[in-house]
């Protein structure tokens, strides 16, 4: 697994210890050549109301970054990945952002949790080009295809 500290400033370095503090965790799930994208709820005071987001979340109590993605996977939308699957990792401000590809037919195994207001399949470059998509997620998502060198 290719792991990366990044810096909003622009700094960056590589990431020596996956135990530090972190807020929350993300994952770019691709199912064949497209990502899962979920749209966020419209409720008020929520961060990102509306917008199109990637699986994951805030981190629960002292679990590490790789537990709580794959927790946060299972709770919104119903696939249980392992560790093992999880071929890339960026840390990013206080999030650390993930990377996983199943092959194509792994949507049917989908089911959407209670958080959001659906989910879809989009081609990687679609999500980073749309106007709704949470801005850093989309630089995070162009970034993994630059570093990859995963078509987009």
């Amino acid at each position: 697994m290719i792991h990366y500290t990044h810096d909003p400033q622009g700094k960056r370095a590589v990431m020596t210890d996956g135990s530090a503090e972190f807020g929350g965790a993300k994952l770019v799930l691709f199912i064949g050549p497209r990502i899962v994208v979920l749209e966020r709820d419209e409720t008020p005071g929520i961060p990102w109301p509306g917008c199109l987001d990637l699986p994951g979340g805030g981190r629960d109590g002292f679990e590490t970054a790789t537990t709580c993605v794959l927790r946060e996977c299972r709770e919104e939308i119903g696939l249980k990945l392992t560790e093992d699957q999880l071929v890339w990792q960026m840390r990013y401000g206080k999030g650390v952002f993930f990377a996983a590809h199943l092959g194509a037919g792994a949507e049917l195994q989908i089911r959407f949790g209670n958080e959001g207001r659906g989910w879809q399949l989009m081609h990687p470059l679609l999500f980073a080009d749309h106007p709704k998509a949470i801005p850093h997620f989309a630089r995070i998502v162009r970034q993994y295809l630059l570093e990859s060198g995963t078509s987009g």
